[in-house]
């Protein structure tokens, strides 16, 4: 199990910058629903500590139980946090990394404070935030900051899809949260595409 650690933060707070956010984003891949992105500061290690003794760590390694937990602890104690959303019909238009880098710019802009370093998990940074920013593959293992800003996402995003599944009942959207599971692939094949469906994923792409 990889746990992420602070040293991050701390060597760019001694280097001067007052305000790191971590930014990460849930929902490239499904075939329905927005993609979302969380951005999270932290300034007090005393309080990372304690968060990361709780055991806050990728969200993508943890049930959704401990998400939900952690979820609410993170949006407690964090000194600023914040998401961005973009729907399915604007990723059809401006493709899955677009929209993604602007989830990501999105929730950065709705913060407080706006922050002047970024650390993103993946390769690419923000050409519409101007902040000093380093993009690093799998810093929502590593990186404190990022893990976090994993769980705000995901979190966010999996309660999206739940109250999808209410208004699109057949689906199963509260199980799977739009990815592309054996059972979504049955419903789309009998039921067709309902409004959520991202037209221009495969195999949705086939109904239009």
């Amino acid at each position: 199990m990889i746990v992420p650690d602070f040293s991050r933060e701390e060597k760019l707070t001694q280097r001067g910058y007052k305000c790191i956010a971590g930014v990460d984003e849930a929902g490239r891949g499904p075939l329905a629903g927005p993609v979302v992105a969380g951005a999270v500061v932290f300034s007090d290690a005393k309080i990372v500590q304690k968060l990361m003794a709780a055991g806050i760590r990728d969200s993508k390694t943890i049930s959704e139980k401990k998400r939900e937990y952690f979820y609410e602890l993170i949006i407690e104690n964090a000194e600023e946090w914040s998401v961005g959303i973009v729907a399915e019909d604007v990723i059809d238009r401006i493709n899955i990394l677009e929209a993604t880098k602007l989830a990501m710019t999105t929730a950065l802009k709705n913060l407080k404070k706006k922050p002047d370093f970024v650390l993103i998990d993946g390769m690419n940074t923000l050409e519409n935030f101007s902040a000093s920013q380093m993009a690093i593959p799998k810093a929502d293992q590593n990186i404190f900051s990022v893990s976090a800003a994993s769980i705000i996402a995901k979190v966010t995003r999996d309660r999206i899809l739940i109250d999808f599944d209410k208004r699109y009942p057949g689906y199963g959207f509260a199980k799977h949260k739009g990815y592309g599971t054996k059972f979504h692939l049955e419903m789309i094949e009998k039921n067709g595409p309902c409004k959520i469906h991202r037209k221009s994923f495969s195999p949705i792409s086939k109904y239009f």
